[in-house]
């Protein structure tokens, strides 16, 4: 049952959470409020059939992901504090070709300007082990179950198949890339061909020499619990590409990272993306406060436009779909004839259209920008609100047949209705 449950819960976040943040792990205080939201929520609230369409299930759950979207983007801004809204520094890169950087940290000094060289000499790489090229005809081993071993990550993973009569070395090696890529155990499988003959990838989704080892991955059939023969048959064990450590300089001194994404000092978020000429260093640093807050106002706008699309994209399909869309665009439109002269302007669609250079002007005349852009902090906390709203209860705008009223006053509590009718599961970051 454990294992069943952790592939459901592997394929949801695949599907829907690519990328976790800082901002989807909680305190207690804060998972306690969630759930008494929840009981609230459901207290008296009236009892539906449940949804069985996959349709509406995966719009249930794509609303409340794009929901939980636009609140990191918030509270990546500083939005959940009021001292830190509009606040919140940007950093550059004068070459993103070569990196890309954000700046991660809390507010600093004005009198310190943190930043730093960076000269990039060597990507981190993955392993590679690529197989023998092999004609495209019938397998040379008997018919019989086959098995091999693959070790990554200090876990040990058999692949059990057979061999029928027949088969061709391409029939087997398209399956053995089903069979692995369909595992999830950090290995990517694919088919390579060469002047008529296809050999079998093996690549490491992780870059870099991990510590203690040599390698990120082994494969053999030494001790494997069926017949023998596929490694060397196929050729499997033998690594045409060694893994690699990103090399390059700080302020001149050298380093060693096992990724190209990693942090310096809890400041910047740094992702590698080329080597730079030798003695041409890029430079990383915070942008001006103006800079910044155009930056800002631009994810944030970003993030809305995201979410109203992605509303607006189940228009055809989710009749309440528009109540959402109607009730995001009706949030914009409120707070339209305060953006309009700040260069924010509402689109037809219901998305709002950015004019940075109207928006730098704004805030370069203002004598104070707090003031200024009061609004723009109200509509941070309507959306904050409504994002909240949604994530909690995406089943509001479904569709759905009413079953029975519960008696006001005099009925159960039941936390999890939403999550029962809705199919969805309430995880970690709820």
């Amino acid at each position: 049952m454990g294992a069943a449950m952790n592939t459901v819960y592997n394929n949801y976040l695949t599907a829907y959470t690519p990328s976790l943040t800082r901002y989807d792990t909680h305190k207690k205080s804060e998972l306690r409020k969630v759930y008494n939201s929840i009981v609230k929520l459901n207290k008296e609230s009236p009892w539906y059939l449940p949804t069985t369409s996959k349709d509406t299930q995966r719009y249930a759950i794509d609303i409340k992901e794009n929901a939980r979207g636009l609140h990191n983007t918030i509270a990546h801004l500083g939005g959940l504090e009021d001292s830190g809204l509009l606040n919140k520094k940007s950093a550059f890169s004068s070459d993103e070709n070569v990196a890309k950087a954000s700046f991660i940290g809390s507010q600093i000094p004005e009198d310190v300007t943190p930043g730093f060289q960076l000269e990039v000499q060597s990507l981190a790489s993955p392993q590679e082990n690529l197989g023998l090229f092999l004609p495209d005809a019938r397998v040379s081993l008997p018919p019989d179950t086959y098995s091999f071993d693959i070790a990554v990550n200090d876990m040990n993973y058999e692949f059990q198949f057979s061999i029928s009569d027949g088969e061709t070395n391409r029939d087997v090696q398209e399956r053995l890339v089903r069979l692995i890529n369909n595992s999830d155990i950090g290995i990517q499988a694919s088919v390579t061909e060469s002047d008529g003959r296809s050999s079998l990838r093996l690549t490491s989704e992780a870059t870099g020499i991990p510590k203690g080892k040599t390698s990120q991955f082994q494969v053999s059939d030494d001790h494997t619990s069926k017949k023998p023969g596929t490694v060397a048959y196929f050729g499997l064990d033998y690594t045409s590409r060694e893994p690699s450590n990103a090399v390059f300089l700080v302020n001149g001194e050298s380093r060693e990272a096992s990724s190209n994404h990693f942090t310096m000092g809890k400041l910047f978020d740094v992702q590698l993306t080329g080597t730079s000429p030798e003695g041409e260093p890029v430079q990383i640093g915070l942008k001006t406060d103006i800079e910044s807050l155009t930056d800002n106002v631009t994810h944030l706008i970003g993030g809305y436009n995201d979410f109203v699309k992605a509303a607006s994209s189940y228009l055809e399909t989710q009749a309440k779909s528009r109540k959402l869309v109607r009730e995001l665009s009706g949030i914009a439109n409120h707070y339209n004839s305060s953006l309009e002269p700040m260069g924010l302007s509402m689109q037809q669609d219901g998305t709002l259209e950015i004019d940075r250079d109207q928006l730098q002007r704004t805030a370069s005349q203002a004598p104070n920008i707090a003031e200024t852009f009061g609004y723009l902090k109200d509509f941070y906390h309507a959306l904050l609100k409504k994002s909240d709203q949604v994530a909690l209860d995406p089943m509001e705008y479904v569709e759905k047949k009413i079953v029975a009223y519960k008696n006001p006053g005099h009925n159960f509590i039941n936390p999890y209705a939403t999550s029962a009718y809705s199919g969805m599961m309430f995880n970690g970051y709820c």
